[in-house]
């Protein structure tokens, strides 16, 4: 048995796929953070369970010759980029295996074509979106990301991943606290007043959003604040307070004020314009997104004769996308507040083929089914945790032609695909996305046919 703080030579083997290295010794396997496979290290004991055990690098023997040594150890540590220690190249084959390895292992398909994972040519600075903690370090009001598994802050001034501009914005605002003495929040002691910046700018557009999270409404000087900020970044065009006083991992609460400008910021994507709120899901990585989508609708091959359901549609990014070549899109989705979103961008970008309702997919399918609504092609963009079975059993009974699945977990939609083909869908063809480079996560979208029945 493995004592903790034993240092043993170990060679790695594999990575999981949140990308930490797998070291295998005599039935036993360790869990090791910026290790790759074929490396030969000293690793330290930190953890051991019954069969598995957790280790870290306290030397490497032999380096992976795919090691990016450039990478600034912070990133790894506060998991903003948990594969930035892999070369570019071999993270996009990293997540080509994912989803192969996936679609064998739970849905026993291996005769399918899962294309390269479609990469960046600069995979950096790429987050439109930034949640960034407020928090008290050595005594000054620090921004930065929590180390991992912990609430313990890192300051960081680039963040590697995100919008270089974002990350200006947040270091003058940082900056300008301290000037004025706001004090960041103290979760230990529920003190202080300012929790998070979160920063939303448009890819294309340019324009910015400010969101100040505060433990109480009051924000001293803020005026100040204000006049500072739209003098230095004029692309500011918007600044909100939320206010969250609950003891939470919750980011934003239930109150927000606008304290300049207006209270969204636009942007485009394949050719829509949409209006970006602060709590709007919107994807992260703009020109990934857009290549995701057009995927996404080349699958699925649209003619005008096409009545296409877009299942979680959000705010109506994917559907409004191809409305204009499609005879109509019925879209759906949970969330309120995104329903009218999905609305208001349609009357945007003058689409009236595009109607959406707030349900939960299986009613609003089964609703649409007794209204004799047919639809050829039903797109879906689950969670993470992908679609239910009732889901799944409801669109295969409106018996559409193709299903065409965009995915951001590679197990649930291997899951997923498997009662699919049970229930007459089979899987033509996958392609892998990097949304996320940097990180471990991908994107996939996988094009589902119905097969003929022998009376057809």
């Amino acid at each position: 048995m493995y004592q903790k703080n034993e240092v043993i030579e170990v060679e790695i083997v594999d990575l999981t796929h949140e990308g930490k290295g797998v070291a295998k010794l005599d039935g036993f396997v360790f869990f090791v953070d910026n290790a790759l496979p074929s490396e030969k290290i000293l690793m330290r004991v930190l953890k051991v369970k019954k069969t598995v055990g957790f280790g870290k690098v306290e030397e490497y023997l032999v380096k992976s010759p795919h090691r990016n040594d450039d990478l600034v150890a912070d990133y790894l540590r506060t998991g903003i980029a948990d594969l930035g220690h892999l070369s570019y190249e071999e993270q996009l084959k990293f997540k080509r295996k994912q989803v192969v390895g996936n679609l064998y292992k739970t849905a026993g398909i291996s005769d399918v074509e899962v294309a390269e994972t479609l990469g960046m040519e600069l995979p950096y600075a790429y987050r439109n979106k930034a949640q960034v903690p407020v928090r008290r370090v050595n005594g000054q009001l620090e921004t930065g990301f929590f180390r991992k598994g912990s609430h313990d802050l890192m300051p960081l001034e680039d963040f590697l991943i995100q919008d270089k501009e974002i990350d200006r914005l947040i270091v003058f605002v940082r900056d300008q606290l301290r000037r004025l003495d706001l004090k960041p929040y103290d979760e230990k002691e529920q003190t202080g007043l300012i929790r998070n910046i979160v920063v939303r700018r448009g890819h294309y557009t340019g324009q910015m959003m400010l969101v100040l999270v505060t433990t109480r409404p009051k924000i001293f000087r803020v005026e100040q604040l204000i006049a500072q900020v739209t003098e230095a970044f004029p692309a500011v065009v918007s600044i909100l307070q939320n206010i969250n006083d609950q003891n939470t991992n919750a980011i934003f609460g239930s109150e927000f004020r606008t304290l300049y400008g207006q209270d969204t910021i636009t942007d485009t994507m394949l050719g829509n314009s949409y209006e970006i709120s602060a709590q709007s899901f919107y994807q992260v990585n703009t020109a990934m997104a857009e290549r995701l989508y057009q995927t996404a609708i080349d699958y699925s091959d649209l003619s005008p004769e096409d009545i296409v359901i877009d299942a979680y549609s959000g705010i109506g990014t994917i559907g409004l996308s191809f409305a204009k070549s499609v005879k109509a899109v019925y879209g759906v989705e949970v969330v309120p507040e995104a329903v009218a979103d999905a609305q208001k961008n349609a009357e945007r970008n003058g689409i009236t083929n595009a109607t959406y309702v707030c349900n939960t997919a299986e009613n609003a399918m089964a609703t649409w089914g007794k209204a004799g609504i047919k639809p050829s092609v039903i797109m879906v963009d689950p969670p993470r945790k992908g679609l239910t079975e009732s889901f799944i059993k409801a669109s295969v009974a409106m018996q559409p032609d193709k299903i065409t699945y965009i995915s951001c977990n590679p197990a649930t939609m291997a899951r997923d695909i498997k009662l699919y083909e049970e229930l007459g869908y089979k899987l033509q063809k996958v392609q892998p996305v990097d949304l996320f480079p940097m990180t471990h996560h991908v994107e996939a979208v996988s094009l589902l046919v119905k097969e003929l029945s022998d009376d057809e």
